[in-house]
């Protein structure tokens, strides 16, 4: 069956645009223009993910995100105005799992659109799907399902990703380029904090280890490490 996207935007033609294109992309595509009935449509509507413009008339995409987030952990790509990094890393610190700079290459749309999905897709027999145990973390890879003490610790898409790869290292160093290029499925660039967010998201979901001391460490200039029980703080 194909994903359903809902495509919130005040622009009628770009949404027509968006649709016709990605329509031809194989996605089933509607559109929203960012009223209160957008948030029950997101959260209820059975769609496969949401792109979402931070400029909309009467409140904006930060607001629909929070409300959003508040009811579901559906996936979420913010559309955000040409180089503007608040926007961008204030989408990601309310929980969107990628954005995308207008103007845009509708290509470059269905591309982060379909990296989304992959990564949000539950994974089916025949892939792995085993259970990643580090101290009192544990992370069942199959049901994308996170337990931190005992308790089950709500993470988004892009978070639950991040934090996979870097438990799947354990004790090693993972750069930031390699976070970025194999995990957010992008073009690496030193200046796309996101890895930065989502690790600043995952150590306050997480909380220090037990006993004191980060789980996620950074290292300066390289990249992040989860540690390992009985690793120096």
């Amino acid at each position: 069956m194909a994903p359903r996207l809902l495509i919130i935007d005040d622009d009628a033609e770009l949404r027509e645009l968006v649709a016709a294109y990605l329509t031809g992309e194989g996605f089933v595509v509607e559109g929203g223009r960012g009223d209160a009935t957008d948030v029950d449509r997101a959260t209820t509507g059975g769609y496969a993910l949401i792109v979402l413009d931070v400029m909309l008339p009467g409140t904006n995409g930060f607001d629909l995100l929070r409300r959003i987030r508040a009811a579901s952990p559906l996936p979420v790509l913010m559309l955000t105005a040409k180089g503007d990094a608040l926007d961008r890393v204030l989408g990601l610190e309310l929980g969107a799992d990628d954005y995308l700079p207008k103007p845009f290459n509708p290509r470059e749309l269905a591309a982060r659109i379909r990296a989304v999905l992959r990564r949000a897709a539950p994974r089916g027999p025949g892939r792995p799907a085993d259970r990643l145990i580090v101290g009192d973390l544990e992370i069942d890879a199959g049901a994308r399902l996170v337990t931190c003490g005992g308790a089950i610790v709500n993470v988004t898409t892009a978070e639950f990703d991040v934090l996979e790869g870097l438990v799947r290292a354990a004790g090693q160093v993972v750069s930031r380029e390699a976070l970025v290029r194999e995990v957010l499925g992008r073009a690496f660039s030193p200046f796309d904090r996101a890895i930065d967010t989502h690790i600043s998201h995952l150590r306050r979901k997480l909380g220090p280890r037990p006993g004191g001391g980060d789980r996620i460490k950074g290292i300066r200039g390289v990249g992040y490490l989860y540690a390992r029980p009985g690793e120096a703080s």
